[in-house]
């Protein structure tokens, strides 16, 4: 079954600055050992507002994804990411849902790339010495991680379903 040609419809009036510079994106897709998805955005030209999210056409269970990555080939791992979707990293953070939240498709060296920004962020802008050391220790860790010298448990929990860790090696639960 091919993909469809996404529907583009541009002109809309944007949410946050309200001119019609607002384009909404909306595609099916076939995903591996997943089925049929639902991929939506919106992209304002003008206040570059952004919002992304991805649906599974089937109805889906509450699920809860775990994977130990224990390799820099791990790495490769294909991820799902609902915008309802808890991202969990034990010891280093979690990325939880909310209005500003996006579903993607990722990998997970995607996931640990967003982190990585993220602490970068946070070490570059506080004013506090510990939090700079905290970030410090934070970011060795992570690329410790990243060149597959440390193994690291990756947990997604999503209430709607639609997120997935693809690989043999990924558990799968309910989510309770």
């Amino acid at each position: 079954m091919a993909d469809e040609e996404p529907e583009v419809m541009g002109g809309q009036p944007c949410p946050m600055c309200k001119k019609k510079t607002l384009t909404l994106t909306e595609a099916e897709r076939e995903v591996p050992y997943f089925g049929k998805m639902a991929m939506f955005s919106m992209t304002c030209s003008d206040c570059k507002y952004h919002k992304a999210d991805i649906e599974a056409l089937e109805k889906q269970d509450p699920v809860k994804w775990t994977f130990e990555i224990q390799s820099e080939k791990d790495l490769n791992t294909r991820i799902i990411k609902s915008a309802e979707a808890t991202v969990k990293i034990p010891h280093i953070t979690n990325i939880d849902p909310g209005p500003a939240a996006n579903g993607y498709i990722t990998t997970i060296e995607g996931v640990f790339k967003r982190v990585k920004h993220q602490v970068e962020t946070l070490r570059d802008s506080s004013d506090e010495k510990e939090d700079k050391k905290k970030a410090k220790n934070m970011l060795k860790k992570i690329t410790k991680i990243m060149w597959g010298q440390q193994a690291q448990k990756i947990i997604i929990e999503d209430p709607s379903g639609n997120s997935a860790i693809i690989s043999d090696k990924a558990e799968k639960s309910k989510l309770k």
